[in-house]
């Protein structure tokens, strides 16, 4: 008998052996299986009807599990994705064990330490109510699910998953059918219109996302929003701010030089800034810009439009209430937006998102040079515009011309650069290869998502190429790069600038005032230090203050002690620059985190580098 057992364990391994080896390793997310799904009617009956969409989840969880079980994926994110579609599949169509085992096959893949505790927490959590109360639409089962949840979080250190849950209370506060149905009506129900009824696995997803949310998630809305609150309530315990320590600011009596400090970014209010501005020779505020077209700009804002102008007050106050809300702070801003969004009426969906995207990029480039010029009376700074798109559909799309333009403006920014004498730049922006395919497929070009894949690649390569080798035209300027906010390996996504490898560039991934691994940062092996990035309070355009969260605001943190450094000692090379602040970062036991120490970088810089 034992030796029977035996044989078949060396058989099992030689089959595990042989499985392994059969099965290809997709080392890039474009290097991910592409399936196409034909559409009958309207997207939206397909998210209602429950027969039309068993149909389609079949096709959908055939693939899914065929790349599962065929390919070996580099990145666990890219993993969780597919495992995350086959569990609220599985949950939809009342296959809950199964539902189950997927959230925890999910929690296994999970590699940040809040994720590892309450990763899966809505289908687990949901799941066992099923199994204890059976009626999923009953007032008892709603019960349950709160008291599962409450039980749950009760379990787990609050330190650990404070962020995380208040991000979930935010989302739950928010969500309404009109903002769920808007993107199925709004923005993937043209790209099949334009496809011939046609939808690709890129967008799929969406499909039974939404109508997880809006089955599944929708009617547990108050449940879940009393559960978090109730929690969050009962553990009003601040975390300790790690950087108060370590921050540092330069006294404007020192005997430092000014340091030129570019904002590349969405643009940048100049007034705020009127006494640390680079000037031309008409004595106006520096800066260079190109619009969304590509063409020179003489526009230091993202201009808004005639019919929005009026808006501004309310899409600031917006943005206030966002971050209000992803803080969980009850304010008058929090209550209008929240109403705003859950109770929106579809035909307002459309106008409501774009105006949030619009004053998203309004405000960006002047928070993130806020927080670069914070505590430097040397700085100078430098308006660098790009202009990013708002709208559910891409407007202009993707085309070659438009692509070979934007190569020719990377280097045209890094030239203005250095002709007027810029130390430091800061990237708190990004793009993929497959964010660019999505372009292609929501604008209708391409006929298969092969040929898509084909035109984003030749695309997306011609400006990776290009920023390469602008940010290597310069080695006298340090460029630093925010990670992205995908919470995946930039370099599985090909995420640019991030992923770019040169000695003059340092790529920065986000932590909260504690030094925990914020929810939505990037990582990755060109991922070489973290810094505060979540709740960050810094400048709007007008002179608010407001919080943001993302890699967009960690980023600046470092950009802004690398021009402390050199105002301390202009002699530094951007190579050293990164070596000091590289050499002085705290590494934490997990290995995942190095959080800069701007006193020690300083002191370092100060002392010659030593």
């Amino acid at each position: 008998m034992l030796k029977r057992i035996a044989v078949f364990l060396v058989a099992a391994l030689f089959a595990a052996t042989a499985l392994a080896e059969g099965r290809k390793r997709i080392e890039k997310a474009t290097d991910m299986p592409r399936f196409t799904y034909k559409v009958e009617g309207k997207l939206e009956d397909l998210v209602r009807d429950e027969k039309a969409f068993g149909r389609f989840a079949a096709q959908l969880q055939r693939d899914n599990q065929s790349v599962l079980d065929g390919y070996e994926i580099a990145d666990k994110a890219a993993h969780r994705d597919l495992l995350g579609v086959q569990a609220q599949i599985d949950f939809l169509e009342g296959r809950y064990a199964e539902a189950a085992r997927r959230a925890e096959e999910i929690r296994a893949l999970e590699e940040k330490p809040a994720e590892k505790l309450i990763s899966g927490l809505a289908i687990r959590t949901m799941v066992a109510a099923q199994a204890k109360v059976g009626n999923t639409t009953s007032e008892a089962y709603r019960q349950e699910v709160g008291k599962l949840v409450a039980a749950e979080l009760a379990k787990h250190p609050y330190p650990v998953i404070s962020n995380d849950v208040k991000r979930y209370k935010s989302g739950a506060e928010i969500i309404g059918e009109s903002l769920l149905m808007g993107g199925i009506r709004d923005r993937l129900q043209p790209v099949v219109d334009k496809a011939g009824g046609v939808l690709s696995s890129d967008f799929a997803p969406a499909i039974v996302s939404t109508r997880f949310a809006l089955v599944a998630r929708l009617p547990l809305k108050q449940t879940l929003i009393d559960t978090y609150g109730t929690y969050l309530a009962a553990n009003k315990v601040e975390k300790p701010d790690i950087w108060a320590a370590r921050d540092v600011e330069l006294p404007r009596d020192g005997k430092y030089s000014p340091v030129r400090i570019a904002i590349w970014d969405s643009g940048v209010d100049a007034p705020l800034f009127r006494d640390r501005l680079v000037l031309d020779k008409a004595g106006k505020p520096l800066f260079i810009a190109f619009d969304v077209h590509e063409n020179p700009s003489r526009s230091e804002l993202v201009p808004i439009p005639a019919e929005l102008r009026g808006r501004l007050p309310t899409m600031k106050s917006r943005m206030k209430g966002l971050s209000d809300l992803q803080s969980n702070v009850d304010s008058p801003e929090a209550s209008e937006v929240k109403a705003a969004l859950s109770k929106l009426k579809k035909e307002e969906y459309k106008a409501v998102v774009e105006e949030l995207g619009l004053a998203g990029n309004y405000s960006h480039g002047t928070h993130v040079a806020g927080i670069a010029m914070a505590g430097n009376p040397f700085a100078r700074l430098v308006n660098a515009r790009l202009e990013f798109g708002y709208k559910l559909l891409p407007d202009p799309c993707p085309s070659r011309e438009l692509a070979e333009k934007n190569a020719r403006n990377m280097q045209a920014y890094v030239d203005f650069f250095r002709k007027n004498g810029v130390r430091v730049v800061n990237m708190s922006w990004g793009g993929t290869a497959k964010s660019v395919e999505g372009e292609l497929e929501l604008c209708g070009i391409g006929k298969t998502p092969d040929e898509r894949k084909k035109i984003a690649r030749e695309y997306f390569d011609l400006g990776k190429k290009a920023l390469t080798a602008a940010i290597g035209s310069a080695p006298e300027i340090l460029f630093v790069a925010a990670a992205g906010n995908s919470n995946a390996d930039a370099a599985f996504e090909e995420a640019i600038p991030a992923d770019i490898v040169q000695p003059n560039l340092l790529t920065v991934g986000a932590v909260d005032k504690a030094g925990d691994e914020a929810p939505f940062t990037s990582y990755g092996p060109t991922v070489k230090a973290h810094a505060n990035g979540y709740q960050v309070e810094s400048y709007l355009p007008g002179g608010d203050r407001v919080a943001f969260s993302g890699t967009s605001m960690a980023s600046p943190q470092v950009a802004g002690l690398a021009a402390k450094m050199l105002a301390a000692n202009p002699k530094l090379k951007p190579t050293e620059v990164i070596g000091i602040i590289l050499k002085t970062v705290d590494k934490t036991t997990d290995g995942r985190r190095f959080l800069v120490h701007p006193a020690k970088a300083l002191a370092a810089a100060k002392a010659g580098g030593n």
